[in-house]
């Protein structure tokens, strides 16, 4: 039952956060621009000799995409990706170094999982060995005494259901807390994927309105905070080299 109910807040943790990732329907623009300007008579449809040559051959459209202007990631897309992988997300984002982290934060769960199902699945069987011999009360032959493993033979020889429980239990309860540790990192790894795509064209400039200055020649040593409170600029597109 602790499973299921783990399995089942995973799955919503990662539709929540894959559903609330919804697409920007506002198009980037310039600061100090406005979205939707007036469009002036002469800009309505473009001027034919800008579409067409002499000759009756065409030039490129003045409104045409530039496929020279920086890419800004898209979140969506990035949490997608972490969602259905975790570490390829980070790949999107071209955060590399985050690769080996996610995998090792994900995939150290999901062995200590197989790990503890795996000897959950052994103790399980030895005590049903036991449980199924004494009510025979005969010996257990070698022959199955040999399928078990060699660390839980010695319990087998003495009949020692009540430990191999408490094993049992213990590996069982290891198994749940594996499950949580997984879909904990699993959800961190989308998380992080989908910020980081948020940021991607963040603006880390020397122009920002609040940054930090050093004083004046001759004041001293100190450290001042500058807050400027001018309109927005016009910033130029960033172009790929």
């Amino acid at each position: 039952m602790v499973r299921f109910l783990l399995f089942v807040i995973g799955v919503l943790l990662l539709h929540g956060v894959s559903v609330g990732q919804t697409v920007d329907t506002i198009p980037p623009s310039p600061r100090g621009t406005q979205l939707h300007q007036p469009l002036k008579a002469a800009d309505t449809l473009p001027r034919m000799d800008s579409v067409i040559k002499r000759g009756g051959h065409k030039t490129d459209s003045p409104y045409k995409v530039d496929s020279l202007a920086k890419r800004v990631h898209n979140p969506r897309r990035a949490t997608l990706y972490s969602t259905f992988f975790p570490g390829l997300g980070q790949i999107y984002n071209k955060k590399y170094w985050k690769v080996p982290l996610v995998w090792a934060a994900v995939g150290i769960p999901a062995y200590t999982y197989f790990d503890n199902r795996s000897w959950y699945n052994k103790t399980q069987k030895a005590i049903g060995i036991i449980n199924d011999y004494r009510a025979l009360n005969i010996p257990i032959p070698d022959s199955v005494r040999n399928s078990v493993d060699s660390k839980l033979r010695n319990f087998l020889d003495q009949g020692n259901d009540n430990a191999l429980r408490s094993y049992r239990n213990e590996y069982r309860k290891n198994e749940d807390y594996s499950i949580l540790f997984f879909l904990l990192f699993w959800g961190l790894n989308i998380v992080d994927a989908t910020v980081d795509a948020h940021l991607a064209s963040f603006d880390v400039s020397n122009e920002l309105s609040l940054h930090l200055t050093q004083p004046a020649v001759g004041a001293g040593l100190g450290l001042g905070l500058v807050v400027d409170l001018h309109k927005a600029r016009y910033k130029p597109p960033m172009l790929v080299p």
